[in-house]
């Protein structure tokens, strides 16, 4: 068929292609073609497409589906509305829209790990990586601390900047509900001893901005990217290796001051790239990351956590320390804190 093209569908049970298309196909035809194949009723039937995914408008019928920006090579995402809603109301689709850019972009760093490990292996421990946007394989500098903003997800932007160079908080809620469903998915694993607190709870918990992230938080994170993930202690002048017994190829360094995270990057010596994400067997670039901690607690550039004022964000209470923190959390049930 002359000027005939192809979609690609992704949906809750598979994908697929949908063929012979033109730019004279109705909406009504587009929607039948997608409903016998997804096995999604038309009336249910609610269709993204675009980057970041946008709902497209399916009430016309008879138009064209070049009139909603449906063409050559499109990917269109399909899901189902309920069957007792008329239609979607606009924040849906917008939250909607949110929730799979940000689980695209996830799903983006981790192929840029993989691939960065998939090279290192392949070239062998002294080869370039190729590394993402923004860094280098050239190891030859020095490591400096890059500074984010105390928001309460510190942690979570500071693993952003190390996995794609750019500081942005965008990603932390999506994070979080990563976090979350790892917990959830193992309560024996992750159980009260463990978390502090249930694990409904926590999963409540860590999922609001205002929650700070911590060593559970590092290790599922390390897991879920398939990094290690070295956190520079700079109060004990130690490195904290969250995933080390499982051998990965590469590793990214955030520094710890006992409340604040911040990551770590590499000025390069030829002018470069900064570098964030480094080979295991560079030990020249961990052992930067020793004596940065060493220097750091010589000159005090840490928190005290027993002397660090906090107010209760829920009752604005006054305190002073971790362990005030934690009898008050415990008396009335109050969690979240923010520093003075």
């Amino acid at each position: 068929m002359t000027g005939s093209f192809s979609v690609k569908i992704k949906s809750k049970n598979g994908q697929f292609i949908v063929k012979d298309l033109t730019a004279k196909t109705t909406i009504g035809e587009l929607k039948a073609k997608v409903s016998q194949l997804t096995e999604v009723k038309e009336p249910q039937l609610h269709i993204l497409a675009g980057f970041p995914p946008r709902p497209l408008d399916l009430s016309q019928n008879a138009h064209s589906i070049s009139t909603i920006g449906v063409s050559s090579g499109e990917t269109l995402i399909v899901e189902e509305k309920p069957a007792n809603t008329a239609a979607y109301c606009l924040e849906d689709d917008e939250a909607l829209a949110r929730r799979l850019q940000a689980e695209e972009e996830e799903e983006q760093l981790r192929q840029v790990v993989a691939e960065a490990t998939r090279t290192e292996g392949a070239n062998g421990p002294q080869a370039p990586v190729e590394l993402p946007s923004g860094s280098s394989g050239n190891f030859n500098g020095i490591l400096l601390k890059k500074v984010v903003p105390a928001d309460n997800s510190c942690l979570f932007t500071s693993i952003r900047f190390v996995l794609n160079g750019k500081i942005d908080n965008e990603g932390s809620e999506m994070m979080r509900h990563i976090i979350a469903q790892v917990v959830s998915a193992d309560p024996q694993e992750f159980n009260d001893a463990v978390l502090g607190k249930s694990n409904s709870e926590y999963c409540t918990w860590i999922q609001k901005p205002d929650s700070w992230g911590g060593a559970i938080e590092v290790s599922i994170l390390s897991n879920y990217y398939g990094i290690e993930i070295d956190v520079v202690d700079i109060q004990n002048a130690i490195i904290n290796r969250f995933g080390e017994d499982k051998n990965y190829g590469l590793r990214v360094f955030l520094l710890f001051d006992g409340i604040h995270y911040d990551p770590l990057y590499m000025e390069t010596v030829g002018g470069g790239a900064p570098a964030t994400i480094f080979p295991i067997e560079e030990l020249g670039v961990y052992h930067q990351a020793e004596q940065l901690a060493n220097e750091a607690k010589s000159s005090r550039q840490f928190t005290n956590v027993d002397k660090f004022s906090l107010r209760c964000l829920q009752c604005d209470v006054m305190l002073v320390g971790q362990v005030q923190a934690q009898q008050h959390a415990k008396s009335t049930g109050h969690t979240n804190f923010g520093e003075i």
